[in-house]
């Protein structure tokens, strides 16, 4: 080996641990963007702008969001896993996101390896409801009717990989039985044909369903926990009505490409926990009926986990069902 190969090395080893305080110091010198896989003003979207004008406060440099639709969420984040790892594309997803691991066969990337996690932001409880007239009334006596009508009883959704859609799913689980499956474009004519008595069963964020469960326009049964009740919702869990078995959240978690430096992830990371703890932001999510994610929730490590865990929990699921998107 030459000298002039042994200093080159030499160097290299000097400079490689350097490298990354300095480009945590340096990162981010120009703007962020966030893609979100769903439509603008819906829930998702709103908890992406709001931690974005959260981050941009505590980066100093402008994060924009970007939405990108389609194929349940996946053609946005084909985009975000498929982007240069630099720190400067970012995915916030929910729930859709570790659960397309099994619902689509063939992705263009792995869900838990194609992405770097840097924090959960969000957790919002699902609502289990029906027409106002339904005559159940309380949820056992709601799944023993499914039971006993099944697929004369209608169940509507917004879609494959749905939040709603995967709710429901647990809700036939548990009543071992299928109902007949409406597919809607979103949860607002959702609701508006449950309310008008033409659509049976929904199981649908509370952000959606909290101010028609408040007023009596639509009958609610229970929120979706297991071990806490939503606040202003006078609703039992689903662990305390006898059917823990219907337990999830639609949560949401922000990502940035896999290759990520390291050092640009814990400055992400940083400007997320900044993001949750804004007055605005917290205020906002209450509105929405939906949990500010804690601290210790909002870390590399813990989102990670927690994705791992979901992807594993509703592999089995889907594949009971039989139900894939492609």
């Amino acid at each position: 080996m030459t000298k002039l190969s042994r200093r080159a090395i030499l160097a290299a080893c000097v400079v490689a641990p350097l490298a990354a305080p300095a480009l945590a110091q340096t990162f981010p010198s120009r703007p962020i963007t966030i893609t979100v896989p769903f439509a603008a003003g819906g829930p998702t979207d709103v908890v992406a702008r709001l931690v974005a004008e959260g981050m941009a406060k505590d980066l100093g440099q402008p994060v924009v969001v970007e939405n990108i639709t389609g194929a349940g969420g996946t053609i946005a984040a084909t985009r975000v896993a498929q982007a240069r790892p630099d720190g400067y594309s970012l995915l916030v997803h929910h729930i859709g996101h570790a659960t397309a691991a099994t619902l689509y066969r063939q992705l263009p990337y792995n869900v838990e390896t194609s992405f770097a996690p840097l924090g959960l932001v969000s957790d919002a409880a699902m609502t289990i409801v029906a027409r106002p007239d339904f005559p159940a009334n309380d949820l056992a006596g709601f799944i023993a009717a499914m039971k006993q009508q099944g697929d004369k009883l209608n169940l509507a959704h917004s879609g494959l990989g749905g939040a709603n859609q995967l709710c429901g799913m647990l809700v036939q689980q548990a009543a071992g039985t299928p109902l007949t499956s409406v597919v809607f474009r979103g949860s607002a004519p959702a609701l508006q044909e449950m309310m008008a008595g033409r659509i049976d069963v929904f199981c649908d964020q509370a952000t959606n369903t909290a101010p028609f469960i408040r007023d009596g326009r639509i009958k609610a049964y229970a929120v979706t926990l297991l071990d806490r009740r939503v606040e202003g919702l006078n609703l039992p869990t689903t662990a305390e009505a006898g059917a823990p078995g219907i337990s999830m959240s639609t949560w949401h978690g922000v990502y940035a490409p896999a290759g990520t430096p390291e050092a640009v992830q814990e400055r992400l990371a940083t400007a997320i926990r900044a993001a949750l703890r804004e007055e605005r932001l917290r205020a906002r999510f209450a509105d929405l009926v939906t949990e500010v994610a804690a601290p210790e929730q909002a870390t590399p490590a813990a989102h990670r986990k927690h994705l791992a865990a979901e992807v594993a929990r509703w592999r089995p699921i889907i594949q009971a069902a039989g139900v894939y998107a492609d």
